[in-house]
């Protein structure tokens, strides 16, 4: 285990623990879980724990935003979660819309770093064929390179088969077997099909078949269907066979009859579906391709949010695996851009500590496509700034499609995505242009959003290390301890009577539990609301001194929703000793199931010599429940 196995196990628990997980995929910066019942899972509590960023449900997917360091969250969540056995997707499915994107997301997430990796390869080697010459491009350099690149695209089915049989449930290597036989070199080169020409062409026990010019390398459709096919054949299969012969028999049947009817039937009519949707595509794309960019300029970061952008992709990968450069997406080149501005904006202009802090991590991450941690904790959550990203997308979009850049490889994200449109003479013309359109959507997005506004949290209080080194060594006003009052009238409870480990054994700090007798919670000092919880279940302040302090009303309350609970201050709000912060309805609360203990916790405990608790068994809001001891 690493060392996210904390955050690991909150996380596996909160989605319903190991039994409720299908399956978990990982993309830049999320959890894609698979759930059995997606009401089981604690959405609001994820949504407010520790290391997630925030939660999102679309295309069938459980999706918990960790960051750019999800590779690593995925370690430990596997090590918890062990094997999944490959099972059919037995969670809810939505709409056929969502389950046409949960499918083409599980299929091509999988591979989509592999195949970006490959085609920034091929970026590199037109650059490189532009800077040397043709001495260059003939020598077996440029074809090794080349070939590192060129390799996944031709054997691109090989890896579907994999992904997508196990998508569908089925044996992944089985999967790679149907595919192998698909692009058999005699089919790929076209020498099969050549040599019993003559004779008629291609049969199988005398049902005649075809086999496109250049085969089935290369491409997505036909190997996506054989497998759906085969995965039920093998399902069905493994209930008639006996266990005894089910471990050889069950491939030989599937594969038997799976393949003849991938070349007879599936791939044939998957390759007219294919040819027809990319035509219909390209068909709304030259109706009015100046248009076509400002929609997907404009509406990509949303298409991103809800998982929608998939139903592009992978047209996009077939397109440039056939060779053929494609603008399908280069309406959506900017985008990332064009938020990464709008986070400096917000980085610049507030004066909220916290949301400064959280600006500088999102807009490094926007710079190389990187773009959730900037949504999620930066504009959308103040709305103007994501709007004005938007806007600014939509119109270098059209910009862009009118200036005609396409994509020759899959490139990377962010800066890296300059190498794509490369063109394999090595013409910089596109990415010149995409340079230039990046500098001008961070520049107009910075603009719109310094314009347009945000509502601004107020400023939260951040001692300087010159006032923290004073309070912890008593030269702050003299002190030498710090008194807290209680904040509501009740019993007193030491701290390990609280009914949550967490609290219990002081992970969070030290502290004491209220048993409350009435319904008000007050400021128990001076201060600011450092944090509010949407759910009203918990505040956070700090004290004049530095002091910081969480107050828990009830256990488990958060996944009340807010319901019966009443705020009467906002997150930054200057507080006074005894201001009313929040009311809640304690006999609702304990009729719904929930303890109304209220821990009170100083999470800043390692910076004092020693906290005290009152000797009080029962207290009120004007006598002191916690002494903190400054150190000397």
């Amino acid at each position: 285990m690493g060392k996210y196995e904390e955050l690991a196990k909150k996380i596996v628990k909160e989605v319903g623990g190991k039994e409720n997980v299908i399956s978990l995929t990982n993309c830049i910066t999320r959890l894609r879980f698979k759930l059995k019942e997606e009401s089981k899972a604690n959405t609001e509590v994820l949504k407010n724990m520790d290391g997630v960023v925030t939660v999102m449900q679309a295309g069938g997917q459980y999706q918990v935003v960790i960051g750019n360091h999800v590779p690593d969250v995925r370690k430990d969540v596997d090590a918890i979660l062990g094997v999944l056995e490959p099972v059919a997707d037995g969670g809810p499915k939505g709409n056929l819309f969502d389950q046409f994107v949960d499918i083409l997301s599980g299929i091509f997430q999988p591979i989509l770093a592999p195949l970006s990796a490959a085609g920034m390869l091929k970026g590199v080697n037109a650059i490189l064929a532009f800077a040397l010459g043709a001495k260059f491009s003939a020598g077996s350099t440029y074809a090794v390179i080349n070939a590192m690149g060129d390799g996944l695209f031709l054997f691109l089915p090989m890896f579907i088969g994999y992904t997508a049989m196990k998508k569908f449930g089925g044996s992944p290597f089985l999967g790679m077997m149907i595919a192998s036989s698909l692009i058999y070199t005699g089919f790929l080169d076209g020498s099969i099909t050549t040599k019993f020409a003559e004779a008629g062409g291609l049969n199988f026990f005398g049902i005649p078949f075809s086999v496109p010019a250049a085969g089935y390398g290369s491409t997505a459709m036909p190997i996506i269907a054989a497998t759906a096919f085969c995965a039920f054949l093998e399902k069905q299969l493994r209930k008639i066979i006996p266990d005894v012969v089910k471990l050889f028999l069950v491939p030989f049947f599937t594969a038997l009859i799976g393949i003849p009817l991938a070349f007879l039937i599936i791939g044939p009519i998957m390759n007219v579906v294919s040819d027809g949707l990319g035509s219909g595509l390209l068909a709304v794309q030259d109706f009015n391709p100046i248009l076509f960019g400002a929609i997907i300029g404009f509406s990509w970061q949303i298409l991103v949010m809800f998982g929608m952008h998939w139903a592009l992709i992978p047209f996009v990968i077939i397109a440039i695996s056939q060779g053929n450069p494609t603008s399908l997406l280069t309406g959506s080149g900017t985008v990332s851009f064009a938020q990464t501005g709008a986070v400096l904006a917000v980085m610049l202009k507030t004066k909220n500590v916290k949301l400064k802090e959280l600006s500088v991590p999102a807009f490094l991450s926007g710079l190389f496509g990187v773009t959730e941690p900037a949504i999620y904790g930066v504009t959308l959550p103040k709305k103007k700034p994501f709007w004005a990203s938007c806007i600014v997308g939509g119109i270098l979009g059209a910009i862009s499609m009118s200036l005609g850049i396409k994509a020759y490889t899959m490139g990377g994200l962010g800066i890296f995505h300059y190498t794509s449109v490369i063109t394999p003479d090595g013409d910089m013309t596109y990415a010149i242009y995409s340079m230039v359109l990046d500098i001008v959507a961070i520049t107009a997005s910075f603009a719109l959003t310094w314009v347009l506004g945000f509502d601004d949290d107020a400023p939260t209080i951040r001692l300087s290390k010159e006032d923290a080194k004073k309070a912890a060594t008593g030269q702050n006003k003299q002190l030498s301890k710090e008194e807290i009052f209680s904040p509501i009238i009740g019993d007193v409870l030491p701290l390990s009577e609280a009914r949550d480990g967490a609290f219990a054994e002081g992970t969070l700090g030290k502290g004491a539990v209220i048993q409350p007798q009435s319904e008000e919670v007050v400021a128990p000092f001076n201060g600011t609301v450092m944090t509010l919880f949407p759910t009203k279940h918990a505040i956070g302040l700090i004290s004049e001194n530095g002091t910081e302090l969480l107050i828990h009303i009830g256990i488990d309350t958060v996944q009340l929703e807010g319901k019966y609970f009443e705020t009467f201050v906002s997150q930054g709000a200057v507080v006074n000793k005894g201001d009313v912060l929040v009311k809640f309805d304690k006999k609702a609360i304990e009729e719904s199931g929930y303890s109304t203990q209220i821990p009170i916790i100083i999470t800043n405990t390692i910076d004092y010599a020693d906290v005290l608790l009152t000797s009080k068994k029962t207290i009120r809001t004007d006598e002191t429940l916690l002494t903190a001891v400054v150190s000397k």
